[in-house]
């Protein structure tokens, strides 16, 4: 599937399986820092929404201004963090690797690289729009 060019009822048909959707202040840079420090592929980056890909795994990146009619909106938070208590785990990215570069993305180290007796090496990163990235690796 082209992810660039396929219309939004395509790809919506074509979503299975668990799907994640993150609302943020801005998709154009959430996009470009989440690339940045993950290697993440971005496709159809617009003001308004974005298709996130890391490895197989797809997400979706959206405005606010995009849930208007959403039963949702009413429950945004109007000052950060907004994303509190969402962690989301990144199985095949380097801990180490990522808490070097992740200030210079924007995002805030909230634990360093630790091993942890769940036997993966992993740290807590928070993006400005409140949400914990967890970059691990086994043991």
């Amino acid at each position: 599937m082209d992810y660039e060019t396929v219309s939004a009822a395509a790809f919506g048909a074509s979503l299975r399986g668990l799907g994640l959707n993150l609302l943020v202040r801005d998709v154009e840079a959430q996009a470009a820092r989440l690339s940045g420090l993950f290697g993440m592929q971005a496709h159809r980056v617009s003001r308004d929404f974005a298709i996130l890909a890391y490895g197989t795994q797809l997400f979706q990146l959206h405005a606010d201004a995009t849930y208007a009619a959403h039963p949702l909106s009413g429950l945004l938070p109007e000052t950060p963090p907004r994303g509190a208590g969402v962690q989301i785990n990144l199985f095949d990215t380097d801990p180490d690797d990522a808490a070097a570069r992740a200030e210079t993305l924007g995002f805030t180290i909230l634990q360093p690289p630790t091993d942890k007796p769940h036997g993966l090496r992993e740290c807590y990163l928070l993006c400005d729009d409140g949400y914990a990235w967890v970059p691990s690796r086994p043991l």
